[in-house]
């Protein structure tokens, strides 16, 4: 069973007026007004003219008497639609290979067999909706076994995210009001009529009679969304994006047939990267299968590379999650992201040492959905925290350690823990301090080593100051901790104690 994503932008329209004139004022209402020959209505609405109760399909004068500073643009599809491509292409690139548009103000993906990537589908959901918000634009996501169950849910929720268990599409949907089936207007008014409220009331009853009244297409929508129907996504593709196809005469299914031709298509393919001098970091196969549905899947690499046979076997190492179903009867190998990539000089083993890479390594365990790997890197600056940062495992190294001159414990704590203390103040380390509920004696101690504030971080440092310590209680465990402030001064911190960390 598939999984589908939708996402949902309720403020598209406005929010590219207000990114397009940043003169606007940010907490006055604005509205989008479409035009049908004399009529105008608001077609879009921000959270401002929310608030103030208008809604989108009340009539443009109507709005206009209720606030008067109220700001009204007329409604661009063009615009609308250029801006949620390039969401769409940009999600293309970050969550799924199998992504289009869903106009008027969504995207869909279809997320089977990518959502490991992103640590499951609830990370997954999270980390998408949270980067929209950062943006400046506020958006909602469910998954679902279906495209019409996610695109019904998604535009009748509050929340920002929902994920539906597989197989309970049903349960989930029998709630949703007719308008979530994407029928036209006056088909929905018509079964409004006749007393039907909610999609499940509408699936439980006969086929024959609506069908004689409206045709099929409401059953037709009411079987996508119930997952009855298949309901293909057609996934958008950049031109720029280097990608290669094979049709097949006779559907194919076996996972050696499947493996010979990735193995063919990925030549193909690394023979344009060549020729443009790049290296792909992620290659996407899509697969169409006879029945008029696609799968996808994806590989990605920690450096750009155009090498046949790692690529190969990357892809073919997850042949096993395809379903060639009644066979399949074509294959697309798409790059959807490249890096440039120059033929280096290797080391010659018996002149030079070569360089350890571990970026095969890197390769295996990603596609394997260990989707965090990191290593850390030294950065120049005192404060304990901010002295070592994530980056990527097969990067550059970016620097040297900043020079220390007192001992570092082996474990830093995420988040200083506060702790009591009895110490003479200012430059005296502690007589005992307790720390998650248990009390221990310093026998042996050593500082203060005085850490100063970044003032060009922020300005509330200033003017601070730490005092660190490290200590060795009475059954010989030695601890790190300091004091915020220099004992004398309340202007350089609170003259609170905190362990930061704990020696071998």
């Amino acid at each position: 069973m598939p999984r589908v994503v939708s996402v949902f932008f309720p403020t598209l329209a406005t929010d590219r007026i207000r990114r397009a004139d940043p003169s606007i004022p940010v907490d006055g209402p604005l509205v989008v007004v479409a035009r049908s020959g004399s009529k105008r209505w608001l077609s879009a609405v921000d959270a401002n003219a929310a608030r103030l109760g208008m809604n989108v399909g009340m009539a443009a004068a109507k709005a206009q008497a209720l606030v008067q500073c109220l700001q009204m643009f007329d409604a661009d599809p063009a615009a609308d639609r250029a801006a949620l491509e390039r969401l769409t292409l940009w999600a293309l690139s970050q969550y799924s290979p199998v992504v289009a548009v869903d106009p008027p103000d969504g995207i869909v993906m279809d997320t089977e067999g990518a959502d490991h990537l992103r640590g499951g589908e609830e990370l997954m959901l999270s980390g998408l909706v949270n980067r929209f918000r950062a943006r400046g634009l506020p958006a909602r996501a469910v998954v679902a076994d279906t495209w019409g169950a996610a695109y019904g849910l998604v535009r009748s929720m509050t929340v920002e995210m929902m994920v539906v268990p597989p197989g309970k599409t049903a349960d989930a949907v029998a709630r949703l009001p007719l308008s979530s089936l994407r029928l036209n207007p006056e088909t929905v008014i018509s079964l409004r009529t006749l007393g039907f409220q909610t999609v499940g009331e509408l699936a439980a009853t006969p086929r024959a009679p609506l069908a004689l009244r409206f045709g099929p297409e409401i059953g037709r929508r009411v079987d996508q969304m119930m997952g009855r129907v298949a309901e293909p996504i057609d996934p958008i593709r950049c031109p720029e994006i280097i990608e290669v196809h094979r049709a097949f005469a006779e559907p194919i299914g076996a996972a050696e047939t499947i493996g010979k031709y990735i193995s063919r298509l990925v030549t193909k393919l690394c023979l344009e990267l060549q020729t443009k001098g790049l290296g792909v970091r992620r290659t996407d196969l899509i697969v169409h299968r006879v029945d008029n549905t696609i799968q996808a899947l994806r590989a990605g690499t920690a450096k750009p590379v155009r090498d046949v046979a790692w690529l190969t076997k990357l892809l073919r190492d997850r042949i096993e999650k395809i379903d060639p179903g009644f066979g399949i009867e074509k294959l697309s190998l798409a790059a959807t992201m490249v890096e440039p990539l120059e033929d280096k000089q290797i080391a010659y083993s018996l002149v030079e040492d070569a360089a350890v890479d571990i970026g095969a390594f890197v390769d295996v365990l990603g596609n394997r959905g260990i989707y965090r790997i990191y290593r850390v890197a030294p950065v120049a600056s005192d404060v304990p925290e901010r002295s070592v940062q994530r980056v990527s495992p097969v990067a550059a190294e970016i620097g040297q350690n900043w020079p220390m001159t007192w001992p570092r414990p082996v474990r830093l704590m995420d988040r200083p823990e506060l702790i009591e203390v009895m110490a003479l103040l200012p430059d005296h380390p502690p007589v005992w301090f307790t720390w998650r509920g248990k009390r221990r004696r310093v026998k042996r101690a050593d500082g203060p080593e005085r850490i100063f504030g970044e003032w060009w971080q922020r300005t509330s440092e200033w003017a601070a100051v730490r005092d660190y310590f490290t200590v060795e209680d009475e059954t010989g465990e030695r601890y790190w901790i300091y004091r915020s402030g220099d004992g004398v001064d309340a202007q350089t911190g609170s003259h609170r104690w905190f362990i930061h960390g704990i020696f071998a």
